[in-house]
């Protein structure tokens, strides 16, 4: 009987350990919990400072057109940048950001897409040896001593070889290329390297040679994660304000040539923002070209998701 009772009260004392263990949350749910409310509140804080920075460019950079009551087409066609006169014509700066940028791509693109196939196809071991290092001390330079070099050699060059002053579309072209060529390099060797191998290995298999498969086979089936490359390279390029600023010569009027001075929307933002007084007609049309930048810097963002979505649907086929 003892026995009985003894047993009767383990099972009933399990019993209630059970139901205690079912309704009531254990260490590891607590520590779930926590894990769970730190997330949410870092993934609220990055929501909340990047919706912030939208909502204070985008009103500051309006701000030219609801208090001054600028004309939003005159703003962007004009060709006179005197904001002190209430000439606020930012086509210039939008031209030399496109020139620059467009022009470094262009360069930059054929040496990328070279060493990445150099080092993915070629000889892949002594580009990881040897051109890796490189790329990578590349990225760790501060922009002001690409600027600095730039001031030093490639400004005094251009000025021998073509006369003039030697700053100019040029100049920033040169200085921008050697800035983006690592981006796209190493964004491309990811891109080459994720192609599958069989394709490698089928090209071969069919008689190929090596230039045909990689030109036909790789190159094609990188080709959206190469333009991505390329994009990102690009929106590196329109966002650099400190080594353009020290080349192009800073002149704010509609560049005739490569080789005239000439002024990007990053250039006079960062020689301009200091000498104005908030809330005052020239620091609100300097906000409407930070609106500009950032609103392009949108656009690339959304191009390349666009890129990345098709590149996927097509291997998807």
């Amino acid at each position: 009987m003892e026995q009985t009772n003894s047993s009767f009260k383990q099972e009933n004392t399990q019993t209630k350990d059970w139901a205690y263990t079912l309704h009531h949350a254990t260490r590891a749910t607590h520590e779930d919990w926590l894990g769970r409310s730190i997330s949410y509140t870092c993934i609220g804080i990055i929501i909340l400072v990047v919706a912030s920075m939208l909502w204070f460019i985008t009103s500051k950079g309006i701000a030219t057109f609801t208090q001054n009551h600028v004309n939003v087409w005159q703003f962007l066609s004009g060709t006179n940048w005197a904001p002190d006169q209430g000439k606020i014509g930012a086509l210039p700066m939008i031209v030399g950001s496109f020139a620059v940028t467009f022009a470094a791509a262009l360069v930059a693109t054929p040496f990328a897409i070279g060493t990445a196939i150099f080092m993915t196809e070629i000889d892949p071991k002594r580009g990881r040896k040897f051109l890796q290092p490189v790329i990578e001390l590349l990225v760790g330079i501060p922009s002001v001593v690409y600027g600095f070099i730039g001031l030093a050699v490639v400004v005094p060059f251009m000025r021998h070889l073509v006369g003039g002053s030697g700053f100019g579309i040029i100049s920033a072209t040169f200085v921008l290329f050697v800035m983006v060529l690592p981006t796209i390099t190493t964004m491309t060797v990811d891109s080459l390297r994720a192609v599958p191998r069989f394709y490698k290995e089928a090209s071969l298999a069919l008689g190929a040679t090596r230039w045909q498969t990689v030109s036909r086979v790789i190159l094609r089936a990188a080709t959206p994660g190469i333009l991505t490359a390329i994009i990102f390279g690009m929106a590196r390029a329109f966002g650099e304000a400190l080594a353009v600023q020290m080349v192009i010569g800073n002149a704010a009027i509609m560049p005739k040539n490569l080789v005239s001075p000439a002024a990007t929307l990053t250039s006079q933002l960062t020689t301009g923002i200091g000498d104005t007084i908030d809330g005052t007609l020239p620091n609100n049309a300097l906000w409407s070209l930070a609106l500009i930048l950032l609103l392009m810097s949108l656009f690339f963002n959304a191009l390349v998701r666009v890129i990345a979505k098709r590149g996927q649907l097509s291997h998807e086929r």
